[in-house]
């Protein structure tokens, strides 16, 4: 019998593909179908795309025999979440001329694109190129989009931090020229052409490139608002009098697992030491290097470096890291993390700059009436001066407003009905998070994002009783418990089961680093509602001073607090 281990369907294809193509140039080609070739759909990722189908019309049109409605959704990267006002221009653009007329903006911090048809698919991708932006490594089997705390206002080290996250970025991208020679027809713009006669390589990810997504994030204390414990490599800021020394290092998070497979479960990372500001880069590349040779390519569900650790030790991880650096890492350095949401309204930064910071539900930047607020930003893009920030938690700052445009961008979202201060919202909906789901993502089982407005409304009014409107609880929703909005570290996580039903967690931790645990099942919207509203009046009741939600409910054991992932389900 071989010992050669049996390679998933997804490790052939790569495998296959030289680089990345496969047969996609045929697949866009293909008139007759909105779809793409079977392997295509698993090698578009890579160039920051999924297929998907709008569920909504799936029953209407089996009856008329026709196929589903196929669609591509677009991921743009973002690193470090910071675009331009002509990128932002093109992306509006972009979206009411090939996609649903609306940008979505995600948990990693940046742009989805929804609705682009097949035909349209590299006109769109071109678009963006030509304003210096990229989809390569936004999916796929790669390093995905470097998340780092988006707020200048925050502290002094940000631009430092913020430049070590491109660096990462940069130096992590897929070197092959499939995405240049299919997408940009040899023109010289942000994805450079390869030289002539010189072969493709990967030098960090090899051909088959990596067994499993891997995603990082950095975050500045005590502001974690990347969640940086959720992803497989976190990098924590440390400073010293305005001067970043360096990052604690965190490795092993994810959010993702199987419903009936309880060997699949959240993790968080864990902190494993310190390394110094000019050698962050080198670490990022043998973490992904470690994963790359060590990772489980025989079943995806098994193949994040969470698995990784649990199935080697942490241990071991860590001794072939540092044999591979060269040098051990440094005991890890003091730190305190507060919270993990964002802060609305307008603030000033160390250098006296104004900063804005507006709430997106559901991260949907659309108009609807009386609430326009695709147009107000687009109106604020053609005379900002500074940038645009998107969050990790879905929501949008507009940083470096000039003085003389404080009251223009002001009196642009009032007129278009925009809220600007978040006062008026509940602490509960402030801090909301919610995914896709349907009717576009084929994994889901439930709705999020679309049910979110109603189901806020619902928990408000038990709030409003309790007079719990404004105390800040982190809820998190999703349609299914691939974990895309970070539902386990909600202090009330929802994951869907089923059309109109959830499993109910309880007990993450305020600033991210406890994961939740699971409460009850399959309650439908009142089961919900019942379900919280003794817990409510029991917090109000019997609260400790300052004490958050997500702590309360542990103290007082409706859950137990899970110390790793491999008890979340115990």
């Amino acid at each position: 019998m071989s010992d050669t281990p049996k390679l998933s369907e997804v490790e052939l294809i790569k495998t296959a593909s030289n680089y990345l193509r496969g047969t996609l140039a045929d697949s866009l080609a293909n008139p007759i179908t909105g779809a793409l070739n079977p392997d295509d759909t698993q090698l578009i990722k890579f160039h920051g795309s999924y297929q998907q189908a709008d569920r909504d019309l799936d029953s209407e049109r089996k009856r008329q025999r026709l196929e589903p409605l196929y669609s591509l959704m677009i991921r743009v990267r973002v690193p470090g979440g910071i675009a331009t006002p002509t990128q932002w221009l093109r992306m509006d653009e972009l979206a009411e001329k090939f996609g649903n007329n609306t940008l979505k903006l995600t948990t990693r911090q940046t742009f989805q694109l929804h609705g682009v048809l097949k035909r349209n698919l590299k006109k769109t991708i071109h678009g963006f190129n030509q304003v210096l932006m990229d989809s390569i490594a936004g999916c796929g089997d790669v390093n995905r989009n470097v998340m780092c705390n988006p707020n200048p206002y925050q502290s002094e080290v940000h631009e430092q931090v913020y430049a070590a996250s491109k660096r990462i970025s940069s130096h992590l991208t897929p070197r092959t020229s499939a995405y240049w020679e299919l997408w940009l027809d040899g023109e010289q713009q942000h994805i450079s052409a390869p030289a002539e006669g010189v072969e493709d390589d990967e030098p960090i990810y090899g051909r088959t490139y990596l067994p499993r997504k891997f995603k990082i994030a950095l975050a500045i204390p005590p502001h974690n608002d990347t969640d940086v414990f959720s992803n497989d490599l976190g990098l924590i800021a440390i400073e010293e009098d305005g001067v970043l020394l360096g990052f604690n290092v965190a490795i092993g998070g994810g959010m993702g697992m199987t419903f009936g497979m309880p060997e699949t479960y959240p993790r968080l990372a864990d902190i494993i030491g310190f390394v110094p500001t000019d050698k962050v880069v080198d670490l990022c590349e043998k973490v992904v290097t470690i994963q790359r040779d060590w990772g489980n390519r025989e079943n995806r569900k098994f193949s994040r470096l969470k698995y990784t650790l649990d199935r080697l030790g942490l241990d071991t991880f860590t001794t072939e890291l540092n044999k591979r650096l060269g040098y051990d890492l440094e005991p890890a350095r003091p730190y305190e993390f507060k919270s993990s949401g964002d802060a609305f309204g307008w603030t000033t930064g160390t250098d006296g700059s104004q900063h804005l910071t507006l709430f997106i539900e559901g991260g949907r930047v659309a108009d609807r009436p009386g609430h326009a607020l695709k147009t107000a930003l687009r109106e604020i893009a053609a005379f900002h001066t500074g940038d645009f920030r998107l969050t990790g938690n879905q929501n949008l700052i507009i940083a470096n407003v000039g003085p003389e445009h404080h009251l223009s961008v002001q009196a642009t979202l009032v007129k278009h009905g925009i809220e600007v201060a978040g006062s008026n919202l509940s602490g509960l909906r402030r801090g909301a998070l919610a995914c896709v789901a349907l009717n576009t993502c084929s994994l889901a089982f439930a709705e999020a994002e679309r049910y979110l407005p109603q189901l806020l409304t619902r928990l408000e009014e038990s709030l409003k009783t309790y007079n719990l409107t404004q105390d800040d609880i982190v809820l998190r929703v999703t349609g299914c418990p691939n974990g895309c909005a970070r539902p386990y570290l909600g202090e009330i996580g929802l994951v869907g089961r089923s059309v109109g039903r959830y499993n109910l967690y309880l007990g993450a931790s305020f600033n991210g680093d406890r994961l939740n645990k699971l409460y009850k099942e399959m309650l439908d919207e009142d089961g919900l509602i019942e379900t919280l509203n003794p817990i409510f009046a029991d917090y109000v009741e019997n609260r400790e001073l300052g004490e958050r939600f997500g702590d309360f409910t542990i103290r007082k054991g409706y859950v137990q607090a899970p110390t790793q992932g491999l008890d979340f389900h115990a």
